[in-house]
């Protein structure tokens, strides 16, 4: 699939890590770095703009190695790109460690995953069909 992209950032485009990734990392576009104290948020810009074909969505996804040793990860996770947007791509990002994150320009800081999706429309009903797990909801099934 090939995906329309303006890159206004001092970036190069994202790209795929290896052979079978899923997602690509997106950089941040900044000219100083920003330091996020322990529970802080900021939305950091990418300098990305795309245009999704009808059907899709681009989704924005922590980076687990981050997650991991620093705690840092997305508010909205995951943030949705809408095939209609047309405007940067901005990353809210918060840390959720115990100490102060740098995001440097040019560090990675989240990634990106296209991904299809299905509209619906609803039916209003009474009542739904019986199944085996019922209403059955969180810790369920005991394990």
């Amino acid at each position: 699939m090939t995906i329309k992209i303006v890159n206004k950032s001092k970036n190069g485009l994202p790209e795929y890590a290896t052979p079978l990734s899923a997602g690509m990392d997106l950089k941040a576009d900044i000219s100083d770095a920003v330091i996020l104290q322990p529970m802080e948020r900021c939305l950091i810009p990418t300098g990305l703009h795309v245009e999704l074909p009808e059907g899709y969505e681009l989704q924005l996804r922590p980076r687990s190695g981050l997650a991991l040793r620093q705690g840092l990860g997305l508010v909205n996770s995951p943030g949705t790109i809408d095939a209609d947007y047309r405007g940067e791509i901005g990353v809210i990002l918060i840390n959720y460690g115990a100490e102060p994150i740098t995001i440097s320009p040019g560090d990675r800081i989240c990634q990106a995953v296209v991904t299809r999706y299905t509209r619906v429309e609803w039916e209003q009903v009474e009542t739904l069909s019986d199944t085996t797990r019922g209403e059955g909801g969180f810790g369920h099934s005991g394990v």
